[in-house]
């Protein structure tokens, strides 16, 4: 039997509506909102160089949209605004809305952790008359992007007497900075011979303190002591609180316009606080939704999602716990109930189309930074290792929302088969019966210390989440 051709009524408009088509690029009136929008992103930015410190910036913003601490066994009643902290690295944020908690939350899932130095629990040491503080790197960077650069310090100490103590220094115009001394070209001949992930041994990522000795001093030992002086008449620390603190070195440098047109935002940690400022924008601008709205601000994404504030914990299934008996439904078939019909959009960042490395993506199918958010139902390892991989209903559904809502989003791969290695939130609410999509902004240079993000593309996130949280089914 042979095959025949149907007829083709159909013109050519129709035709054209079986292809994916690019969207149409941004205007005038776009690109202004999108200029006015990343303002107060990039403050935000320059505000949450870390998860403690994000979280203290969305608390104060959530005050200020008329969220209040959660409490247990308060009322969670229509309109409701709610907030709860994890030791200050996590946060969860919800608006109860018209329909009954068991059928389902609206939920977007981002982080607030990004790549960067931590200092060992014994940092400071002194050698040849130079004092530095020892590193363990954080999460995947090229460590020789770190050299030669000006960084801040951040972070958290306890002191045994419990008292905590916030650490900035870098960030204002009278601050001194830090830098890792590179080696120079002059003598780097063995060096620059060396694979690329093997210029800078992570163990030389130290980072230069200081080099006056304490009240002139020669003996060794007494830049070191120098630095301790400094520490404790700024923080009343000695050496031992080192061991009870966060410590971070991040880039020293604030957000920036960046391009000659100023379509981008430069800045370090857009991954993942281009979507974690979206996601709260997003949720400030509800009152009283279909579906109830939650907002998750997750720790510990960078280095697998382990730890106390991570997804592999249960801060999130028991807030939402919580929520349920404050409804008088918190038996644990009312809270499964919940989390199955719920719905999630794990917001993170994926890579966007890099000419000048084309050899590692698929020229078929990759994000193009300016293009608007990106879909992506799976993005793991090799075999779809490590991933959630989308449900097609899912993925159907958040189509639906983004076109009703006139959402410019594209799809990615985020490189090559077997070229990429990565992971996000999305298999963790996957693990709690969620069907979940992975949604985010794409990203130039992702993961060093210097991202670049399209204002245009931070704007759309902002309207897709927004879109996400007023849906109606």
């Amino acid at each position: 039997m042979h095959y025949t051709a149907p007829m083709n009524n159909s013109n050519e408009n129709d035709v054209n509506r079986l292809l994916l088509q690019k969207k149409d690029g941004p205007g005038a009136k776009e690109i202004a909102e999108a200029g006015e929008y990343c303002r107060g992103y990039m403050d935000f930015l320059d505000s949450a160089k870390n998860e403690r410190e994000a979280v203290s910036a969305a608390i104060s913003m959530a005050e200020k949209n008329g969220f209040a601490p959660w409490k247990e066994g308060s009322e969670f009643g229509r309109g409701n605004k709610v907030y709860a902290g994890r030791f200050g690295k996590a946060l969860l944020l919800a608006v109860r809305g018209r329909r009954p908690l068991a059928e389902g939350f609206s939920i977007i899932a981002a982080h607030i952790d990004s790549p960067r130095l931590d200092l060992k629990m014994k940092p400071l040491y002194e050698d040849k008359g130079l004092a530095f503080f020892d590193t363990h790197y954080y999460g995947g960077i090229k460590n020789y992007q770190w050299t030669g650069m000006p960084l801040a310090l951040h972070g958290h100490i306890v002191r045994k007497d419990g008292k905590g103590i916030r650490v900035a220094i870098g960030e204002d115009p009278g601050d001194p900075v830090f830098f890792i001394a590179d080696l120079l070209p002059h003598l780097a001949k063995r060096q620059m011979e060396k694979p690329g992930k093997e210029l800078v041994e992570a163990e030389s990522l130290d980072i230069l303190a200081g080099l006056y000795p304490y009240q002139g001093g020669k003996e060794e030992g007494a830049v070191k002591l120098n630095i301790l002086r400094l520490l404790h008449e700024k923080y009343g620390i000695t050496e031992e609180d080192l061991i009870s603190a966060e410590l971070q070195a991040v880039p020293a440098f604030k957000a920036r316009d960046l391009g000659l047109d100023r379509s981008m935002v430069g800045a370090y940690g857009h991954d993942d606080k281009v979507c974690s400022y979206p996601a709260l924008t997003s949720l400030f601008s509800l009152n009283e939704p279909e579906f109830s709205a939650c907002v998750v601000l997750a720790d510990k994404e960078e280095t697998g999602s382990w730890g106390i504030g991570g997804m592999r914990s249960e801060f999130f299934k028991g807030f939402i716990a919580g929520l349920a008996e404050a409804e008088g439904k918190g038996s644990s078939n009312a809270i499964n109930m919940a989390l199955a019909n719920s719905f999630c959009l794990s917001a993170d960042v994926n890579t966007a189309f890099n000419p000048l490395y084309s050899e590692v993506f698929d020229p078929h199918g990759e994000a193009d930074i300016g293009g608007g958010v990106v879909l992506f139902r799976y993005w793991g390892r090799g075999g779809k290792e490590n991933t959630n991989d989308a449900n097609a209903e899912a993925v159907s559904a958040l189509r639906k929302i983004l076109d009703e809502g006139g959402i410019r989003w594209q799809t990615g791969e985020g490189g090559r088969v077997d070229a990429e290695e990565s992971g996000t939130l999305s298999k963790f609410f996957a693990g709690f019966n969620i069907p979940t999509v992975d949604l985010g902004v794409p990203l130039l240079s992702m993961h060093s210390p210097f991202e670049a993000a399209a204002k245009t593309d931070v704007l759309q996130a902002h309207r897709a989440f927004a879109a996400f949280f007023n849906r109606r089914q």
